[in-house]
């Protein structure tokens, strides 16, 4: 259910994108003591928090968050830019494990890797995810045609994966866990009802459960329902983003 690969290639992505496989672990994509650098400078600037999922941080906004609502939807494309630079700036004099993350998916897919356009507009990419210790990142799904109902862009996904780089672990607990089976927004939203997302014990024993190291980069496919355990002592930090699939003769392309 889980590769470890040296680097990220096409082959590794089209069998996440079959469901050949529900991870692709890159042990130490960053390196672990830059990671940890990485993280120090990032969280020194402070974070905010969600606004429908307020017990998780965050540095950035992330599209789910706008709810199709025309304010927030507004809100979100006139941050991107500077969202953008703002983590360029937290990592500075270092790189971005964003920015290499876009350019090796450009250089390898053969149809190349870009910016995800929505609405006409270029959508933000990197979002930091901060989880305090003692909270449970509760399961959930990531849909873009459910983000962006009237998209026809989002609608043409064949497959979504969340990408995650890990610059800050809790000493114990911090844990992905991934169900393999799939459910409709429906089903889900019956579950969870006001919440976010559902408590995992109500989908039974995970698929897999995987504790990543820091400098790690998880990749997985975001419809399927996952959850993040809660840790002890540290907080927990990632970078993250989306990676759209539409087919082998299409660019990927990625949005936060």
């Amino acid at each position: 259910m889980i590769i470890e690969v040296d680097c990220l290639d096409a082959a590794c992505l089209k069998k996440l994108a079959e469901k050949e496989i529900l991870v692709i672990r890159v042990k130490q994509f960053v390196p672990n003591l830059l990671a940890e650098q990485l993280g120090e400078k990032i969280l020194g600037h402070g974070f905010d928090r969600y606004l429908n999922a307020p017990s998780i941080g965050r540095i950035g906004m992330a599209f789910y968050e706008a709810e199709n609502k025309p304010q927030r939807v507004e809100d979100y494309f006139e941050s991107v830019f500077q969202n953008i630079n703002d983590l360029r700036q937290r990592c500075s004099p270092y790189y971005s494990p964003i920015d290499k993350l876009r350019c090796i998916l450009d250089e390898f897919w053969p149809a190349g890797a870009q910016i995800e356009t929505l609405y006409g507009k270029k959508m933000y990419v990197g979002l930091s995810r901060v989880v305090i210790p003692g909270v449970t990142f509760l399961a959930h799904h990531d849909i873009f045609a459910k983000d962006a109902p009237d998209s026809f862009r989002a609608k043409s996904l064949q497959a979504q994966f969340a990408a995650n780089v890990y610059l800050s672990m809790p000493r114990e607990g911090g844990a992905l866990q991934i169900w393999k089976d799939e459910l409709s927004p429906e089903e889900f939203d019956a579950m969870r009802g006001n919440s976010y997302g559902i408590e995992p014990s109500l989908l039974g024993e995970p698929a897999l459960e995987i504790r990543p190291d820091v400098g790690d980069l998880l990749i997985f496919n975001s419809r399927c329902m996952h959850s993040v355990t809660a840790g002890v002592d540290d907080l927990r930090l990632s970078l993250s983003c989306f990676i759209g699939y539409r087919g082998t003769e299409n660019p990927l392309s990625f949005w936060s």
